[in-house]
């Protein structure tokens, strides 16, 4: 009976976008079908559907994902507008699958409702787990990611070698954030137990990838209750996984007890990792620092800081390898800024103001979220003179909005350059450009993904010659996730620099 029932859904489906094509009837909104409402018009990747309906249909859209309203922007004004007037009214979070399996139903920071809970867990991340005086425990990862490469480089490093980007920088964000929490390599050399890192990615990944994922089970309550897809069912198998390695961690950091010496607070807090501090907390606290609470900032922290600074620094590795110019111009740079006497530290980047415009661009031209996280509405309001009832989902293409042909000179072209003017500052300019978000949920890791990118981008180009596999340029395309990964995973060909040998053989 049910098969029946879907195969008719179907067959009305189609003779409704038969009908539509035959009659040639033109619409000035998108045509929105009877359950799925305007679903139908998604493909993958769902940001460049969404900036293409915004292209013809305009920047302010009220669109039905099924039985949920949908309010989509592209416009710099608009995006004010949701996060000036209406920033309270647009801080809380829908309600979706990934929330519930990914992020302890809703109660992790990423997914969690505006509410005091929220406003509490938000602070511990601002001082305690992201804290400036945590970022120095960065180098010692960084240095053995130029020793491997250093090392790998064969004899007289004199020829060039193949290396998988992607591997390095993803391997290297999941030291930097497994070490913030829990002081432990999880991946690559070095880790207690490499099957379990290698294991602990992959999981890792695929809750990327399910996150991102169109899932008709969000949108129509009906597919969810028969079980149709299957995605579900992954999410919640995936989810499982990634609560069983989150929750060894803890014991592993419950067992060592240097918990107990942070109990009292005090300025040890700030060298303890953040499950200890978390630890500590719960002696005094039960109810907010829970294990569920601290794997909730565990998943918060993995998907803020891995996925999407690795891939940040992938794309600028593509950009600056297809545009030789713009990498000769960002080591002329460091030549000249930092010299080849010592690698690349903290009281070098305010220096480079050119490698600091290439990430600009890189995150212009491919930002790690092209849609913000999904908002909510909590109240009617009203934007751009369109009233938006109560559980209204916000959608904020950034992705549209940072290649908008209005609003940027040329804007497919890789510039950097165009950082040098201030006219992102001014009036409505300012938000046409918001990689890390806007508002009371901006990306509260962004200074630390800053001090990642600028200096391990620039120890890279300061260590290492790079060029391309072969003569063709790197296919650019874009995958499919919730971030916006490279279809087809970088390769590139590097040695060590000659300047560089003396620093690199002390490391």
């Amino acid at each position: 009976m049910e098969l029946n029932l879907l195969h008719l859904f179907i067959i009305s489906i189609a003779l409704i976008l038969i009908t539509k094509r035959y009659l040639q009837i033109h619409f000035s909104k998108p045509l929105a079908l009877p359950i799925l409402g305007h679903l139908h018009l998604l493909q993958s990747p769902i940001h460049q559907s969404l900036t293409k309906l915004s292209q013809n249909h305009g920047h302010v859209l009220h669109l039905l994902f099924g039985s949920r309203p949908v309010l989509l922007i592209s416009s710099p004004s608009a995006t004010k507008q949701c996060f000036t007037n209406n920033d309270t009214i647009f801080a809380n979070r829908p309600l979706m699958l990934a929330g519930k399996h990914f992020g302890y139903n809703h109660t992790a920071v990423v997914f969690s409702p505006y509410n005091q809970r929220w406003r509490e867990l938000r602070r511990f991340m601002a001082l305690h787990a992201l804290s400036p005086s945590r970022f120095p425990s960065f180098s010692s990862d960084l240095h053995s990611l130029i020793l491997k490469l250093y090392s790998g480089a064969g004899e007289g490093c004199k020829y060039f070698k193949k290396v998988e980007v992607r591997d390095i920088l993803f391997e290297l964000m999941m030291n930097v954030i497994s070490g913030l929490i829990a002081e432990k390599k999880y991946n690559g050399e070095g880790c207690g137990v490499p099957e379990e890192g290698r294991k602990f990615r992959k999981v890792v990944e695929e809750a990327f990838l399910l996150s991102g994922a169109s899932t008709m089970a969000d949108f129509i309550p009906v597919v969810r209750w028969m079980g149709i897809g299957g995605a579900e069912k992954r999410m919640k198998k995936v989810g499982k996984e990634l609560d069983e390695f989150y929750q060894k961690i803890i014991e592993d950091r419950r067992r060592v007890g240097r918990w107990k010496e942070y109990a009292d607070g005090g300025d040890q807090e700030k060298k303890s990792n953040i499950i200890d501090v978390m630890l500590a907390m719960q002696e005094k606290d039960k109810d907010n620092y829970s294990d569920v609470a601290i794997k909730g900032v565990m998943t918060s922290m993995l998907a803020a800081g891995t996925e999407t600074t690795a891939g940040t620094m992938e794309w600028t590795m593509a950009l600056l390898l297809n545009h030789p110019n713009a990498l000769k111009k960002a080591k002329a740079e460091i030549k000249e800024q930092v010299g080849h006497n010592h690698l690349i530290n903290d009281s070098d980047i305010s220096k480079l103001h050119y490698l600091n415009n290439v990430i600009k661009e890189t995150l212009r031209l491919f930002p790690a979220g092209p849609l913000l996280v999904p908002h909510e509405s909590s109240e009617d309001c009203t934007v751009s003179g369109v009233h938006i009832p109560k559980g209204t989902m916000l959608l904020v293409n950034i992705y549209a909005m940072q290649r908008g042909n209005q609003l940027w000179d040329n804007p497919l072209e890789f510039k950097p350059e165009r950082f040098d003017s201030d006219e992102l500052v001014h009036g409505d300019e300012g938000y046409k450009y918001i990689p890390f978000g806007i508002g009371r949920r901006r990306c509260p890791g962004e200074s630390l993904a800053w001090k990642v990118m600028l200096l391990t981008l620039g120890a890279l180009i300061q260590c290492f010659e790079w060029e391309r596999v072969g003569k063709e340029l790197v296919d650019l395309s874009e995958g499919t996730g919730i971030t916006i990964p490279m279809a087809k995973p970088l390769q590139a060909m590097y040695k060590p620099c000659i300047d560089m040998h003396a620093v690199l053989s002390q490391l």
